[in-house]
């Protein structure tokens, strides 16, 4: 039983912080050693700026003003948008604006079929992929394309990033604090190889580098860019380029999305084989393991199993021991869960005290997403999560 205690520990241990700590280490010879020397030479290529919609209408229009009014020459951005099965005023919004290509069917495919559908309108070298819902800062497209002055680079992720409140509720907090730490993971992956990975509300591509991937897949964003990266090109991350969202209404509404999202890693998982052999890619594999998979995997298993090891051992060591002190801090853990479950609708300026919440949220979504992939109850249209 202690055995399985500390490999449960160290599961858990390595997952979120163990696998950061050996980042920081490796880069560090870079940051003692490397200089920027990017030539300040201006790179400019044509880019496509692609949105798939659907019903959209709340936010088109600050979406459009937004996209219209980014850094970069006017006469080399392409605008697409695809809005198939749209049934609200999204299609006829965008049809005002002679800058913007309007791809609209009525039947709806998901997100997955429009970007698919929409590629194929792409003739730019570069295709930037972002969220109808989402606002990017001024000079994100600029950041952007200057990653790919490297010819290794077929991907750049952008950073997303939660609107602040001065008094926050438990998801706005939790998801805020939870991408603060993916932002400094991603940062220092890329700096090492290659972020594992790049968020839909804003990611760039090369064009020639795209596949159309199959019809039913959930998270796109990562599919694309992992696929890109198995082709032995870098995913570079740049949080100088970021888009900004509202999150989620309430904890029913973002648990609806993270289970979607568990689902659409073990679809993932079942789709990237070949990183699971580190024989093939070992840096990448490692990175993909230790980021993604672990997490998806054995973390939420590890979470609650180490509770009740960790009650037993404690029992049987009369609680002075080691294992006592641990319990006590899972104890601990778990009151503030609970804590962050009574206060979830209340805002706080203290919002580091709901990021326990949302870690055990997260982890409860991954067991949920399991079995849901299990007996394949996700279809890849959904009616998206209520935002603030």
């Amino acid at each position: 039983m202690i055995y399985i205690f500390w490999i449960l520990l160290f599961i858990i241990f390595y997952s979120y912080l163990g696998y950061p700590i050996l980042l920081l280490i490796f880069n560090l010879p870079k940051r003692i050693f490397y200089r920027d020397n990017k030539s300040q030479n201006k790179y400019e290529p044509e880019i496509t700026l692609f949105v798939a919609a659907y019903n959209e209408a709340d936010f088109i229009e600050q979406k459009i003003s937004n996209s219209l009014n980014l850094n970069y020459p006017k006469d080399k951005i392409k605008y697409v948008w695809v809005t198939d099965g749209s049934c609200d005023e999204t299609p006829s919004i965008l049809s005002k604006y002679n800058e913007f290509i309007v791809l609209h069917n009525k039947e709806r495919n998901g997100k997955t079929g429009a970007i698919n559908r929409g590629m194929k309108f792409i003739k730019t070298p570069i295709v930037i992929f972002s969220d109808a819902n989402t606002n990017l800062n001024k000079n994100a497209i600029i950041e952007i394309v200057n990653q790919f002055k490297d010819p290794k680079v077929g991907c750049v992720a952008g950073e997303k990033r939660i609107a602040p409140q001065n008094k926050d509720n438990a998801v706005n907090s939790g998801e805020g604090i939870y991408w603060k730490y993916e932002s400094f993971l991603k940062k220092n992956e890329s700096i090492f190889n290659s972020t594992i990975g790049a968020v839909g509300e804003l990611f760039a591509i090369k064009t020639e580098l795209f596949e159309e991937i199959e019809s039913d897949t959930i998270l796109d964003d990562f599919i694309i860019s992992l696929r890109i990266a198995q082709k032995g090109y870098k995913i570079k991350y740049t949080p100088e380029a970021y888009a900004t969202e509202r999150a989620s209404a309430n904890i029913n509404e973002e648990l609806k999305r993270k289970n979607r999202i568990a689902y659409g890693g073990f679809q993932a998982i079942s789709r990237l084989k070949s990183l699971l052999n580190p024989f093939k890619n070992p840096i990448l594999s490692f990175q993909y393991i230790s980021h993604k998979l672990l997490r998806w995997t054995l973390v939420p298993v590890s979470i609650f199993l180490l509770f009740f090891v960790n009650l037993y051992l404690s029992i049987n060591n009369n609680w002075n021991s080691i294992f006592a002190y641990i319990f006590y801090l899972q104890v601990i853990f778990y009151l503030f869960v609970l804590l962050g479950y009574l206060m979830q609708s209340i805002k706080t300026r203290f919002k580091i005290i709901f990021a326990p919440y949302y870690l055990f949220i997260m982890n409860i979504s991954e067991i949920i997403g399991f079995i849901r992939f299990l007996r394949k109850k996700q279809t890849v249209n959904w009616e998206k999560a209520k935002r603030e």
